[in-house]
């Protein structure tokens, strides 16, 4: 049955996952405003929050959302892993495209008019940048945790150079090419986004990177101290699977079936959307 509002012979267009762990303190609030603004959207978007393991109800707080005009699924993983719940939830789609944002909502959601326009404008990847020209950004982390972050970058630009901010919570792809960069990721912490981009990447797909509004929302629940060694482990393991060293990849043909992507495409006509900054 539809859910108030949605035509029933509209297809979703959109749909953005939201990898939410013990988030029932913090996701009301952010998905309020996610659901506020994909229903300004110009195509019939949806939401899956897929809750990772929480033992707080925010899997029911998700279950009992109230019916509106942007339909609101649940997903559950029985296992915690940011990353882990992000590839559930991109496997879970079918729709032309997709992409994953936090459930705080740090990255100010108006970023979704250029990351359409870029969408239909042909691009496969548009991802957010805290580092970019242009972007504001809002932020109280300790001084451990600025130090850390420098370091994560470093070697994270070893695995994909060129971009200048891996861990932006808000990336959009085409939804064939998420759906096949997701099947084969391994990595199920914090530095999974490092192996999707790279991913990406052999598949052909090159990163735009665009200037964000982002805030730092307390209550997160990444710590440096406990969180650190596995994403060693992990930037290692991605580095030993992406390296440049290797012989390089002959990326094929980018997985966007014509009978799919097109009408996507062309129901978000740079003109349809409002008017953006040009990425830098």
């Amino acid at each position: 049955m539809p859910l108030d509002g949605q035509r029933r012979d509209s297809p979703v267009s959109i749909e953005i996952v939201v990898p939410a762990h013990n988030e029932a303190r913090r996701l009301p609030a952010g998905l309020t405003a996610l659901c506020s603004k994909a229903a300004s959207l110009p195509l019939p978007t949806a939401i899956v929050v897929v809750d990772s393991a929480s033992t707080d109800g925010t899997g029911e707080l998700v279950r009992d959302w109230p019916a509106g005009s942007v339909p609101v699924r649940l997903l559950r993983c029985d296992r915690p892993g940011k990353g882990l719940a992000v590839r559930m939830g991109l496997l879970a789609t079918r729709a032309p495209l997709v992409g994953f944002c936090d459930a705080d909502m740090a990255t100010d959601l108006s970023a979704l008019d250029l990351t359409l326009r870029l969408l239909a404008a042909g691009r496969h990847m548009v991802i957010g940048s805290r580092a970019l020209e242009g972007s504001v950004v809002e932020e109280r982390h300790s001084s451990i945790r600025r130090v850390g972050a420098a370091a994560f970058r470093c070697l994270a630009r070893r695995i994909v150079p060129g971009v200048s901010d891996t861990q932006c919570g808000f990336k959009f792809f085409s939804g064939p090419l998420a759906r096949a960069a997701a099947l084969p990721l391994r990595t199920t912490g914090f530095a999974f986004d490092i192996e999707l981009i790279a991913r990406c990447q052999r598949l052909g797909a090159a990163p735009t990177e665009i200037p964000v509004t982002w805030r730092d929302v307390p209550g997160s629940t990444f710590s440096v101290p406990r969180h650190s060694p596995g994403i060693v482990h992990d930037l290692a393991a991605i580095w030993l699977s992406h390296r440049p060293a290797r012989p390089p990849c002959i990326p094929a043909p980018l997985p966007v079936p014509p009978a799919v992507s097109p009408l996507a495409l062309s129901a978000v006509s740079p003109s349809a959307l409002p008017a953006a900054a040009t990425p830098a």
